[in-house]
């Protein structure tokens, strides 16, 4: 038997139509026109999965510039529930951080996940994603409505400079 091909491809207006497919059978939530608006403009943040080159799974990220740093939000990612556990989603978790690695310039990897979806939690966890916060009523219209905050961290946040340029408790080689 030959072994199966997977592969990540770009999301054109082409494929689109695939991505929201996919995505109403994958996720109990709805995108809106926007999303995929902004979706086809993500290049390499926005890949679509192949599984003998037939679309499987997909993995929408943005970049999110709040909170006085540079972060990746995964808004999607996701598989047919018929393909999971073949490596799909790994490459797709592994494309992200490869390329959150490639810019060099990213604080940490965010997500939300509802918090009973405990197969995702442990998933994410499995590459160094944590629980850092829980936001109630984060979803509309489905239950439970809860979603937990998943991160991981790439690099600290730099301290603010004192007023003399010096960084209060700033660590240099490691030494104190």
């Amino acid at each position: 038997m030959t072994r199966a091909k997977i592969e990540l491809g770009d999301v054109t207006p082409h494929n689109i139509k695939q991505l929201k497919k996919l995505n109403t059978v994958v996720f109990p939530v709805s995108y809106n026109d926007k999303f995929y608006k902004d979706v086809l403009e993500a290049g390499e943040l926005a890949k679509l999965a192949y599984y003998n080159d037939i679309v499987v799974g997909a993995v929408c990220c943005r970049i999110d510039t709040s909170e006085n740093s540079r972060r990746l939000y995964i808004m999607t990612l996701g598989c047919l529930y018929p393909y999971r556990r073949l490596g799909i989603g790994t490459l797709m978790v592994e494309h992200v951080l490869k390329y959150v690695e490639q810019d060099g310039n990213f604080d940490s990897i965010f997500l939300h996940v509802q918090v009973n979806n405990e197969g995702a939690i442990d998933f994410y966890k499995k590459f160094g994603f944590e629980i850092v916060e829980t936001k109630e009523h984060y979803y509309k219209r489905i239950e439970p409505a809860d979603a937990h905050v998943l991160q991981k961290t790439i690099r600290q946040p730099q301290s603010t400079p004192l007023l003399n340029g010096t960084v209060p408790h700033a660590k240099t080689n490691g030494h104190d």
